[in-house]
């Protein structure tokens, strides 16, 4: 099969529309004139009349193009190029003028429910910046660029996130939760990548939405739960063993009291117990024996 050739955008050919508008007002002027002239020397106007359907043909020529707006053009189903700077123009009268926006855009996408690399269903939703930059490739290499945008991005998000867990589990994997600027930065770059054929430039994508799925919601938020007890727990005990060993070095430093090794153990038990304790401590003070 041959290989496909992709359109390239051209600059069509246009005239000044102001200086074409004068000159087509001079020749209504002449004509009218003519054809006055004609009547009163009682001649048939026939060749003034056939002068007047030229003229109102070229009319149909003028068009104008606003702002951030683009004029494609195209002459009896062949391409003939793209105007995008604005102002008034004429161009042939038989050119079908297109007109297509180079405004910058936002795409809110649906929230889809998809699993995760680790396979727990979730939630998702994006938002995407993006803008037409290749007029040819928007109109004719893609039936709908906007329809387009729209299905390529549910097809961005849900490879994305089947490639990545929802939170980071180990290590310094990229999870969609943890590394938001990672991910936006590969969804932009994938997207882009399917976009090309359709001449749109993607400028940002962002995860809008991002959630567990509902069945699942109330587990996961117990384990975030338990991860969370179990990492402040450890942050605990650490600083507990640090302030023991702090208490035992100044005790010897000192000259306080001596312990031997099971009186140290014991006062490292009591300490622990006193520091790890979730409710206030109730201390026993020791009086001394009768005997």
């Amino acid at each position: 099969m041959p290989e496909h050739t992709k359109f390239q955008e051209i600059k069509a050919t246009a005239f000044n529309g102001f200086i074409l508008f004068l000159i087509l007002m001079g020749l209504i002027g002449l004509s009218i004139y003519s054809l006055f002239a004609n009547l009163l020397n009682s001649e048939a106007p026939i060749f003034t009349l056939l002068s007047i359907l030229p003229i109102l043909i070229i009319m149909f020529g003028f068009f104008t193009v606003s702002p951030n707006v683009a004029k494609a053009m195209t002459f009896f189903g062949s391409y003939s190029g793209t105007i995008k700077k604005s102002g008034f123009y004429w161009a042939n009268p038989f050119f079908k003028k297109m007109k297509i926006s180079l405004k910058v855009r936002n795409f809110n996408s649906d929230t889809l429910k998809v699993n995760d690399h680790s396979g727990n269903p979730i939630e998702i939703g994006a938002v995407v910046v993006w803008k037409v930059n290749n007029t040819a490739e928007a109109l004719f290499e893609v039936d709908n660029f906007e329809d387009f945008v729209t299905i390529q991005t549910e097809a961005a998000l849900r490879d994305l996130a089947v490639a990545y867990p929802y939170e980071q589990h180990e290590g310094n994997e990229i999870a969609l939760r943890s590394h938001s600027a990672e991910i936006a930065e590969k969804l932009r770059d994938e997207l882009q990548s399917r976009l090309n054929s359709a001449g749109v430039t993607v400028i940002e994508a962002r995860i809008s939405h991002l959630a567990y799925a509902r069945e699942i919601a109330s587990a996961m938020l117990q384990r975030q739960q338990a991860s969370a007890i179990l990492a402040a727990r450890k942050l605990i005990v650490k600083g507990a063993v640090s302030i023991v060993d702090d208490a035992l070095k100044q005790l010897n430093e000192k000259n306080i009291v001596e312990l031997d090794d099971e009186r140290k153990a014991a006062m490292v038990s009591n300490l622990l117990v006193v520091l790890c304790s979730e409710n206030n401590a109730q201390p026993i003070v020791n009086a001394g024996t009768l005997y």
